[in-house]
C-alpha cells in the first residue's frame, strides 16, 4: 500500500518515506513526526508484551501455589499433604504424584525410626543382663562362682554378637550389595549347614533325607546365610525335629525347612518377615533369637529373584524358598548380582539385592 502525502509543487523533490516491515506503515525519516511515530510503535509493543506476560502469569499461578505448599513442608512433618486441584488435569496429577511421594517418604521415615528404637531395645537387653551379673559378682567377689557364671555371660555375649552381626547384615542389604553370580549347588550348602547346627542343638533331630540335587545361580555365602537362618529359626522353635527338603520343580529349586513347634498363625505369615516382629507368647523369641533372621532371608532371596513364604505344618511351621535354577534365561543377569569373569574380576550386570528369627 503506497503512502499518500500532501500535494507538492511541480518539480519539487518528494519527501522521504519509511515503509514498515509489513509494508503497511510509513512515516518520515527525521524530525518530530519521526520520533512520535517510533515512540508510538514502542509503546504498542510494550503493551502487547505486558498483556502476554499477564496471561502467562495467570496460567502459572496454580503451579506457584503448589510449589509454595511443597516448600512449606518441613522434614519433621512429612504427614502433611498438598491441596489437589479439583480439575483432573496435569496439575492435579502432579499434586497427586507429589502426595504419593510424601506418603512413601513418611512411611520410610517411620520405619527407620521404629527400626532404630527396636534395635536400641534389643541391644539394651543383653548389655543390661551382662552388666547386672558382673556388678553382683564384683560386689561379692568372695562368694561368686565364676565357673557357674561364665556360661551365662558367654550366652549373653553370643546373643549380643549375633544381634550386631544381623544389624550389620541388614545395613549391607539396605545398601543393595552386589552379590556374586556363580553356579551354586544348593544341596551342598544345605548339607554343610545341617552339619553345623547339629552339635549346637543336640536335642533336636534334623532330618535331611529329602534333600536332592539343585543348582542355582547366585552368591554362595549369601545363600548359606539363608539356609543357616532358616535352620536356626526352626531349631529354636522345634519341640523335637526339623525336616529339610530340597527338590526341583518347573525350573525352580524349592527349599523347605519345617519344624514341629507351635506354628505361625495365618494372620502373621506375612509380617513375620518384617524386622523385629513379635509374635504371641507361644512363638516368642528365646535368648538366641535376634528377631532379624527371617528379614535377612527375605531380602537375600528377593535379591536372587526368589520368593519365601510360610505354610502351615500342623503342627509347626513350614518355610518354603523358591529360587530359579541355573540355566534359566531370566537368571542370566539377576537383579543385584554381579557376574564374575573368567579372570576373576567382577563386572556389573545391573541392580537388584520373615517369624522373627
Amino acid at each position: 500500500m503506497a503512502c499518500r502525502g500532501p500535494a507538492r509543487r511541480a518539480g519539487a523533490r518528494p519527501p522521504h518515506r519509511v515503509r514498515g516491515p509489513a509494508h503497511h506503515e510509513c512515516g518520515p525519516r527525521s524530525g518530530p513526526a519521526h520520533h512520535r511515530f517510533h515512540h508510538g510503535r514502542a509503546r504498542g509493543r510494550r503493551a502487547a508484551d505486558h498483556r502476554r506476560m499477564g496471561a502467562a502469569g495467570g496460567a502459572l499461578r496454580p503451579v506457584e501455589l503448589l510449589r509454595a505448599q511443597a516448600a512449606d513442608i518441613p522434614a519433621s512433618d512429612l504427614g502433611r499433604r498438598l491441596d489437589v486441584p479439583p480439575a483432573r488435569d496435569e496439575l492435579g496429577r502432579l499434586a497427586a504424584t507429589l502426595n504419593d511421594l510424601l506418603a512413601r517418604l513418611d512411611t520410610a521415615g517411620r520405619q527407620q525410626r521404629r527400626f532404630i528404637a527396636d534395635a536400641a531395645h534389643e541391644l539394651r537387653s543383653p548389655v543390661s543382663s551382662l552388666r547386672a551379673q558382673l556388678e553382683v559378682a564384683l560386689q561379692h567377689p568372695g562368694t561368686t562362682r565364676w565357673d557357674a557364671l561364665a556360661p551365662d555371660l558367654a550366652a549373653e555375649t553370643w546373643r549380643l554378637s549375633r544381634l550386631i552381626d544381623d544389624l550389620v547384615q541388614l545395613a549391607r542389604l539396605d545398601a543393595r550389595p552386589a552379590y556374586r553370580q556363580d553356579p551354586v549347588d544348593l544341596d551342598d550348602v544345605v548339607f554343610t549347614e545341617v552339619r553345623r547346627i547339629r552339635p549346637e542343638r543336640p536335642h533336636i533331630v534334623v532330618d535331611q533325607s529329602a534333600v536332592g540335587a539343585a543348582r542355582v545361580i547366585g552368591d554362595a555365602n549369601a545363600l548359606s546365610r539363608v539356609v543357616r537362618n532358616l535352620l536356626d529359626n526352626a531349631a529354636r522353635h522345634a519341640r523335637h525335629q526339623v525336616d529339610v527338603g530340597l527338590h526341583t520343580l518347573e525350573g525352580t529349586a524349592e527349599l523347605v525347612v519345617a519344624d514341629d513347634g507351635p506354628g505361625i498363625p495365618a494372620a502373621d505369615r506375612e509380617r513375620v518377615f518384617d524386622r523385629f516382629t513379635r509374635l504371641d507368647a507361644a512363638r516368642a523369641r528365646d535368648a538366641g533369637g535376634s528377631g532379624l533372621g527371617l528379614a535377612i532371608v527375605h531380602d537375600i532371596v528377593t535379591a536372587h529373584r526368589g520368593t519365601v513364604h510360610v505354610e502351615d505344618n500342623s503342627p509347626g511351621a513350614r518355610l518354603l524358598v523358591r529360587l530359579p535354577l541355573a540355566g534359566r534365561p531370566e537368571v542370566c543377569e539377576p537383579t543385584g548380582l554381579q557376574r564374575i569373569s573368567r579372570s576373576g574380576s567382577p563386572t556389573w550386570t545391573g541392580r537388584g539385592a520373615r517369624r522373627g528369627g
